[in-house]
C-alpha cells in the first residue's frame, strides 16, 4: 500500500483509479483497508476543493417527490392543506418549524436541506 495525501486534481485522479482496483476488495484484507483511506483522502480533498452548499429547502421537497414518486397531494400530511402545499412549492410560504420536521421525520429530507435560507 501506497498511500500519499491529495494535493492536485492529478492526485485526485490517480486516487480514483487506485480506488476502482480496490473497491471490491474482501473486508479484513490490506486493500480494504487501503480503499478506506481513498475515500476518506478523496472526501476530504473534494470537500476542501469542490464545496457544495445545502440544497434549497423547496428543491430538496421536490427531489425527493421525485425519487418516491409523490404528488403535491402526498405532501399534505407532513405541510398542510393542498393550499398550503401550492404555496411552499411556489415559494410564496416559508417551511415552519413544524412542517420542516414532519418532513424530516416523514420523508428523511435532511434538516440542513430543509432550513437552507
Amino acid at each position: 500500500m501506497n498511500i500519499k495525501p491529495i494535493r492536485s486534481d492529478d492526485d485526485l485522479s490517480a486516487a480514483f483509479k487506485r480506488l476502482e482496483r480496490v473497491f471490491q476488495a474482501e473486508e479484513g484484507t490490506p486493500e480494504a483497508d487501503e480503499m478506506e483511506i481513498l475515500v476518506m483522502l478523496i472526501e476530504a480533498y473534494e470537500r476542501k476543493h469542490f464545496p457544495t452548499s445545502p440544497a434549497d429547502p423547496v428543491e430538496a421537497i421536490k427531489f425527493r417527490m421525485e425519487q418516491q414518486g409523490l404528488t403535491p397531494k402526498d405532501l399534505e400530511r407532513y405541510i398542510g392543506s393542498s393550499g398550503r402545499v401550492s404555496e411552499v412549492l411556489n415559494r410564496k410560504r416559508r417551511l415552519s418549524l413544524q412542517m420542516v420536521k414532519r418532513l424530516h421525520d416523514g420523508l428523511h429530507i435532511p434538516y440542513e436541506s430543509l432550513l437552507a435560507a
